[in-house]
């Protein structure tokens, strides 16, 4: 951990010895205080609060806490340094930019989470985690399913839900076997990743990269090959080590809930809606889902209102009573909402200040020049994807949306696909692999995963290759 932090800094420093450059600001001058004692201190904030981030495992301390203090004090910096020059409403009007490009991730996200937590509630994901523990399959089997499942639910749903599904599948069918639950894990989190780098919803990068209108949303699935490709050399290479075992067998009878089909349904349809909102209306994809949870609440007061509760009821009918077993409690939908992952969004608010407020000072400017200038975007955005297994990949990919480099949509599919599955190279590279280290404490390690990490890595260059192979129409003739 330590080691990897360390390079972090390197890398960081690297940036304050380059030249810096003046830029101009909307409206008037942007100050440049990259070699300022102001951006001196607000780079080591920032690299405090992240190595808190990356040490969650450790300190128990959830993820948000240290980036909402650093956004905090970043751009109190930031305005305090403006204000004594003049500029008293600079820096105001460059935090409401970068808190607007938030508020529409948070409510996109908001609605996705609210729904997923309504298909949890309905037992959409437990009957098919029962029915897949109870099917008997061989554990070599078991491993293909459960990474042909995670590479296509996390396209729909998102890939942290997706693993820690599978991930629980994998653990009720290994029971005490290390090896099958190891090996299962390092493929979840490889085949969720993998599945949601082709996907407008499958990551919150690809998230931001559609929302900020660079890549259309069909145009996404043209990165299945290569994702496809990601995951499968390694998949194909680990599966040969899964012990060709059946475990036991077992029978347990589980059934969704009134209106789960409805639900899933429904989702489907705030999808479409948001697509269509963006694509034809040229409105902002939050506005389509905002819309879409109206669908639910609407659907929540149908269900509310005609929830039966006929446990002896005067007058009960037997036949209500399949309906109602295990659904005690009418169907809330504020109760999914207050369930949403609230951390993981106040974690996103605190990264994308903290990046906006580096890219304000000018370090990004600097970053930009050296990655995407000086090296080329072929190499700046490979490197993107390693550094999103050293740093998450939502700071990474936010700063290379801030910066903005002029490139082919070939190279934005690129960034794209390489900041999607980039992480999967560590456990700690992703918030699946992070996720899965804690649910599967002592089985799936950060040693474990270390040990696979070269197929997972010629994985990660063979889709690289692939995207250039079949996506070449997209780089318009522009040198690689």
């Amino acid at each position: 951990m330590f080691k990897y932090f360390n390079i972090l800094i390197s890398f960081v420093f690297v940036t304050l010895g380059t030249p810096s450059v003046l830029m101009a600001a909307g409206g008037g001058n942007q100050l440049d205080l990259t070699t300022s004692w102001a951006g001196y201190l607000s780079i080591i904030v920032f690299v405090l609060a992240y190595g808190l981030v990356m040490a969650e495992e450790f300190t128990h301390m959830r993820k948000s806490k240290p980036v909402l203090l650093a956004a905090g004090l970043i751009w109190a910096i930031i305005a305090w340094i403006y204000a004594s020059h003049g500029f008293t409403h600079a820096a105001e009007t460059a935090v409401r930019h970068n808190i607007l490009e938030y508020a529409e991730l948070f409510l996109f996200l908001l609605v996705a989470m609210t729904y997923i937590n309504a298909m949890e509630e309905r037992q959409v994901f437990e009957t098919l985690r029962v029915r897949l523990v109870c099917a008997g399959y061989s554990f070599r089997k078991l491993f293909w399913i459960t990474g042909v499942l995670s590479f296509f639910i996390s396209p729909i749903a998102d890939n942290l839900t997706t693993a820690l599904l599978m991930c629980a599948v994998a653990m009720a069918i290994g029971k005490d076997n290390v090896k099958f639950i190891s090996l299962a894990c390092i493929n979840i989190v490889v085949a969720a990743n993998a599945g949601g780098a082709f996907s407008p919803f499958g990551d919150i990068t690809t998230l931001m990269v559609w929302q900020k209108g660079l890549v259309n949303f069909w145009t996404f699935f043209n990165l299945f090959i290569p994702s496809a490709v990601n995951w499968l050399i390694p998949a194909v290479i680990m599966s040969f080590a899964v012990p060709n075992v059946n475990p036991d067998t077992c029978e347990i009878n589980v059934k969704m809930k009134r209106g789960a089909v409805v639900v899933m349904g429904l989702f489907l349809c705030t999808i479409a809606t948001a697509v269509s909102f963006h694509n034809f209306l040229h409105l902002p994809p939050m506005l389509g889902m905002m819309t879409g949870l109206s669908y639910l609440k609407f659907y929540g007061y149908y269900l509310k209102k005609t929830h039966k509760n006929g446990h002896g009821s005067p007058g009960h009918d037997p036949e209500k009573a399949e309906e109602t077993l295990g659904d005690p409690v009418a169907f809330d939908v504020f109760r999914k909402i207050a369930r949403a992952e609230w951390d993981t969004l106040m974690f996103f608010y605190g990264v994308i200040l903290c990046v906006g407020g580096l890219g304000f000072i000018g370090y990004l400017g600097l970053v930009s020049q050296i990655m995407y200038i000086d090296w080329g975007a072929t190499p700046a955005n490979v490197m993107v994807g390693i550094l999103s297994a050293i740093v998450d990949n939502i700071p990474v990919m936010f700063a290379v949306l801030t910066m903005q480099p002029d490139m082919s949509m070939g190279q934005w599919l690129l960034v794209t696909l390489t900041a999607g599955v980039g992480g999967s190279m560590l456990s700690i590279g992703s918030a699946a692999g992070v996720a899965l280290m804690g649910q599967a404490r002592g089985k799936y390690t950060f040693f474990g995963h270390l040990k696979w990490m070269p197929v997972i890595a010629l994985g990660y260059a063979a889709s690289i290759w692939v995207h250039f192979l079949v996506n070449g129409r997209f780089f318009d003739g522009v040198p690689i």
